[in-house]
């Protein structure tokens, strides 16, 4: 599966260019890994985003992939689970495809939990952008590492935009889950146990 390349979009080098180097560099194929796994002996349907490629970002591959990964987790009627580690948002060097994976997220995430599907969304630091607008925000729980930055755009952006100060310790994960936006903070090493304990309780 190869993202596409409509602007012919050119920095440094091309947009296909960029794809190649960072395969190379990261030993991934894409900016997310997706398949059928298991936690604990609970079998699940998995994406998990890299923020090593292309910060993570959501193009057209990684768009198709998570709604692959909720039509296929309806079809064999598992938990979903999708770690998201995204500092990109939204692939700019895609244009307007990029922006489509939102909404083609978020419509494939709806479709699973209107079947009655169980969706867990972890984030990770930072979380951030098109990501966070669509399939990351939209969980039936929602966890947190420790100080993750969680939002849409980032604190510096916000601040210059308002032109005022934001709240002590704002879109970190303590400061989201003391408003509401989060369900659990758990560190790296004990998600997984606490990943096994709320899919045993709620599948």
């Amino acid at each position: 599966m190869l993202p596409c390349d409509p602007l012919n979009f050119h920095d440094r080098i091309t947009y296909p260019e960029r794809i190649i180097s960072e395969q190379k560099k990261t030993g991934l194929k894409e900016a997310i890994i997706a398949g059928k796994g298991q936690i604990h002996g609970k079998e699940v349907m998995i994406g998990v985003t890299d923020h090593s490629f292309i910060m993570g970002s959501m193009g057209s591959v990684v768009g198709e992939k998570i709604s692959r990964l909720a039509e296929k987790a309806m079809e064999l009627k598992l938990p979903l689970v999708i770690i998201s580690g995204s500092g990109g948002g939204a692939r700019m060097q895609e244009g307007v495809f990029s922006l489509m994976q939102m909404a083609k997220t978020s419509a494939a995430i709806a479709r699973f939990k209107e079947a009655g599907g169980l969706y867990i969304s972890v984030l990770t630091d930072p979380s951030l952008g098109g990501v966070m607008a669509s399939f990351a925000s939209l969980a039936d729980i929602t966890l947190s590492e420790p100080k993750a930055l969680i939002g849409f755009a980032g604190p510096r952006v916000i601040q210059e935009t308002i032109k005022r100060s934001l709240p002590k310790g704002f879109q970190t994960a303590e400061f989201l889950l003391e408003h509401g936006f989060l369900d659990l903070i758990t560190h790296r090493q004990d998600m997984k146990k606490e990943l096994s304990r709320l899919i045993g309780y709620l599948q």
